[in-house]
């Protein structure tokens, strides 16, 4: 992509209005200083001392992030948060950010707010190391009473919108955001507004959707249309159109190391290979800027092989960022792309 192009893409961002419908939880960061270890009385167990705690949007917050870094104008979250210290946190870290209006966020005492609890050893002069995560999700369905919320935002911001992302983060089905009534909610929307980009991503796989385009990674393309794994680029290709055509929308794969996969059901299909990395590496959140660089781009007219690379490009970035779940900027883009 010449840098003439990129700047042309990325001037419209600040007029582009986008959705984020999809489990929003907030990751909290518990810096702990391995010097200051000490021993407890009563249990003899070691004593892990928290220097500094910092909490940031996670879950589908993740690709809000990244779109904020991008300087789209107006965003919309559509997802919910419980009446807990944790919702208060998330919930204030969604406000902060510019061009964010939660007034699709629904705040209720009838869930939790999912946590990802994250405590790292942080030692100067070398990479954080993170310890077992604790998380906090809920366990039982969603009431219908919050999904009837969900979708009547839905239906409301989709007329508005140059572009909605879907990410279902929740392992348990109907637990979270996206449950069955709003994937029908959004395939009515798809088929509707066959020209508005509407990107699912979902780590209990993309089976259940419809009237959207699906963004995976190589195992779970394989799983959906029944491959053996690994694939090779010949075989991935293919299955990508096969899917492709099934869903009447583009499917993007990400292939790791290989760098990242997109199918159009007209026929086009298009491989960008990964940039080479340098140095030490952390994949968290590499996916999630990779979908929202690909909303971002395709809103602003790109086509399938403009947003792969510029995609691929915010994964080479983010993963450079240890730890953290980054983001890509525009300035950051605009410089590796040059």
């Amino acid at each position: 992509m010449t840098p003439q192009r990129f700047h042309a893409l990325a001037s419209s961002y600040p007029s582009l209005r986008i959705a984020l419908v999809g489990d929003f939880c907030l990751d909290r960061y518990l810096e702990i200083d391995p010097a200051r270890q000490e021993t407890s009385i009563e249990t003899g167990l070691p004593v892990h001392n928290v220097v500094n705690v910092r909490a940031q949007p996670g879950g589908a917050g993740t690709i809000l992030n990244n779109l904020v870094a991008l300087g789209v104008g107006a965003l919309y979250p559509i997802g919910f948060a419980g009446e807990d210290g944790e919702g208060y946190e998330l919930r204030r870290a969604l406000a902060a950010k510019a061009g964010v209006d939660l007034e699709g966020f629904v705040h209720t005492d009838q869930r939790r707010t999912f946590t990802y609890c994250k405590p790292l050893v942080v030692t100067a002069g070398k990479s954080p190391v993170e310890l077992n995560r604790l998380d906090s999700k809920n366990w039982m369905p969603t009431p219908v009473l919050i999904q009837g919320q969900i979708i009547r935002h839905l239906q409301l911001v989709a007329p508005k919108v140059d572009a909605i992302v879907v990410l279902e983060q929740v392992d348990l089905p109907d637990t979270g955001v996206v449950t069955a009534k709003v994937r029908g909610a959004l395939g009515e929307i798809g088929w509707e507004k066959a020209v508005l980009p509407i990107i699912a991503d979902s780590r209990r796989g993309l089976r259940d959707f419809a009237g959207t385009m699906l963004k995976m990674n190589e195992s779970e393309l394989a799983a959906l249309l029944g491959a053996r794994l690994p694939l090779d680029l010949p075989t991935a290709k293919d299955l990508a159109w096969k899917l492709a055509r099934q869903q009447q929308r583009s499917v993007f794969v990400t292939l790791a190391e290989r760098g990242l996969l997109g199918a159009h059901p007209a026929g086009d299909v298009e491989h960008v290979p990964a940039i080479p990395v340098h140095g030490e590496i952390d994949i968290v959140g590499a996916g999630d800027a990779v979908t929202a660089n690909l909303a971002a781009a395709l809103a602003a007219g790109a086509t399938l092989r403009k947003a792969l690379e510029l995609a691929n490009a915010a994964a080479s970035i983010v993963i450079h960022q240890l730890g953290t779940t980054g983001t890509a900027s525009v300035s950051q883009l605009a410089e590796l792309l040059a």
